[in-house]
């Protein structure tokens, strides 16, 4: 894996989700505990922020009155409901742990749903920096990272998806994702056994 065409993409690590005050910190809080999730990524960010591998982050936010939502259900209509990811709102900022890496993780703006190219110049990005290959971490596995999974494969883009990286909303559905579905279009690994394939 050559790290010059490589690109770590961070999905979720905001605020709302991680914080102890976050307004759906329950719904990932079981398996972001069982993966470590938030401590893995920090760690492989330290190892890799001196390596050629693009790292970006792509915030999800939406308006005052989530105009971008069209008839939201599920996870969706549970952010509109609870106003959470608002943009100008504090649980909408980045974890600040993340954001202590400066510019060396680069934000994509404009995710307002699950899939990190919807509405967002991640694709360019790509595309300027040479990348083809995909590795990803964050929240919900179930959705999000699934979502930002499946369009990157569909583009033709080889797909990692990090186990101890990600968490689901469940331990259970965690692995069930990490077992059974993201194997169907993309290498499932720890971010060690990546780091060693980094070389």
């Amino acid at each position: 894996m050559n790290a010059s065409e490589t690109a770590l993409v961070l999905i979720g690590f905001q605020k709302d989700y991680f914080a102890s005050d976050g307004i759906l910190r329950t719904v990932i809080e079981e398996s972001a505990k069982t993966t470590r999730v938030l401590e893995n990524t920090l760690s492989l960010i330290e190892r890799v922020k001196g390596t050629d591998m693009l790292i970006t982050e792509t915030p999800i936010l939406f308006s005052a009155d989530y105009s971008e939502t069209n008839e939201p259900v599920g996870l969706l209509k549970a952010i509109t409901e609870l106003n959470a990811f608002q943009e100008g709102n504090s649980g909408a900022e980045t974890l600040p742990e993340i954001s202590a890496f400066g510019n060396r993780i680069q934000t994509v703006s404009g995710k307002d749903g699950f899939n990190a190219f919807s509405n967002t110049g991640l694709a360019q990005v790509f595309e300027e920096r040479g990348i083809r290959h995909v590795i990803i971490a964050g929240a919900v596995t179930s959705i999000c990272v699934d979502s930002t999974g499946r369009s990157a494969h569909e583009r033709g883009y080889h797909v990692t998806v990090l186990s101890d990286c990600t968490c689901g909303r469940t331990d259970f559905e965690q692995k069930f994702y990490c077992e059974q579905i993201l194997p169907l279009y993309a290498d499932v690994c720890t971010s060690g056994d990546l780091l060693q394939q980094l070389g």
